[in-house]
């Protein structure tokens, strides 16, 4: 999967994660206003489907979609994308980035050593 996503794909992805399965009006009603037209919701889920990130199931006249690509996955992926892309591949690049520009602070900075020591 290495695929990348529009931010309109991931907002439907991101509704889809939490609900599990769901139809475009189970999608839409996620969704924050102003609420997009069903046809676009419709739409960016076939796109999806195409992608490989979504599945769909029949139920009575209409389906119900659900993940292909779990949260955990993709959200790895993005992140190693962007170490790749803005940082030379370094994650210590990246912390420094944040930490140099105020985005994280010490203790944040000490909470992910800890969590890397346990592991």
């Amino acid at each position: 999967m290495s695929k990348t996503l529009t931010k309109a794909e991931e907002q439907i992805m991101q509704v889809l994660w939490v609900l599990n399965t769901g139809s475009v009006s189970d999608v839409i009603e996620r969704l924050d206003h102003p609420k997009p037209a069903y046809n676009t919701v419709s739409t960016i889920i076939r796109i999806l489907e195409t992608k490989k990130f979504v599945g769909h199931k029949q139920k009575g006249r209409g389906y119900l979609y659900y993940p292909l690509v779990t949260k955990a996955t993709y959200s790895q992926q993005s992140a190693k994308k962007l170490v790749d892309n803005y940082f030379e591949g370094s994650f210590k690049s990246m912390i420094s980035f944040f930490v140099q520009n105020k985005e994280m602070d010490l203790k944040e900075l000490e909470d992910i050593l800890q969590q890397l020591n346990k592991e």
